[in-house]
């Protein structure tokens, strides 16, 4: 399944409120709608993971971009450097170490249950940024 060109895509756990929150945060801050969505545990989003052989146990976010897929920290600087900027300033991680970054990154996603709690259903966004989601 390609993502439209111009477009990247983002894969989120719609059951966690960080994720969530993550989700709205970036619709707020992408007047160009460069980024679409898709829960990870959605058939599609199911369906993109076995496509891009992203692990069924990943907890992380996915950013895709063309035939490349993103995780952990990565693609949380990728999005913050695209979203331009003020979010820029989340791309200065990009200078620690690699496995640092991804140490941290799943730290947090480890606790963001106890921390954020987790929803009773899956993220649905209004009517107006529902074709952004696929």
């Amino acid at each position: 399944m390609p993502v439209p060109e111009g477009k990247s895509l983002i894969l989120f756990d719609g059951y966690c409120h960080l994720c969530s929150g993550l989700v709205q945060y970036i619709l707020r801050h992408d007047p160009k709608a460069r980024f679409l969505f898709c829960s990870l545990n959605s058939p599609t989003g199911r369906k993109l993971r076995a496509d891009y052989q992203i692990a069924d146990s990943v907890d992380s976010v996915v950013l895709i971009e063309g035939d490349q897929a993103y995780l952990y920290a990565d693609a949380v600087f990728r999005i913050a450097a695209a979203l331009g900027g003020v979010h820029r300033i989340f791309t200065i991680g990009r200078f620690l170490p690699r496995r640092w970054n991804k140490a941290i990154y799943r730290w947090i996603a480890a606790r963001r249950y106890a921390w954020f709690g987790r929803r009773k259903s899956c993220f649905v966004p209004d009517a107006k940024m529902q074709e952004r989601f696929l």
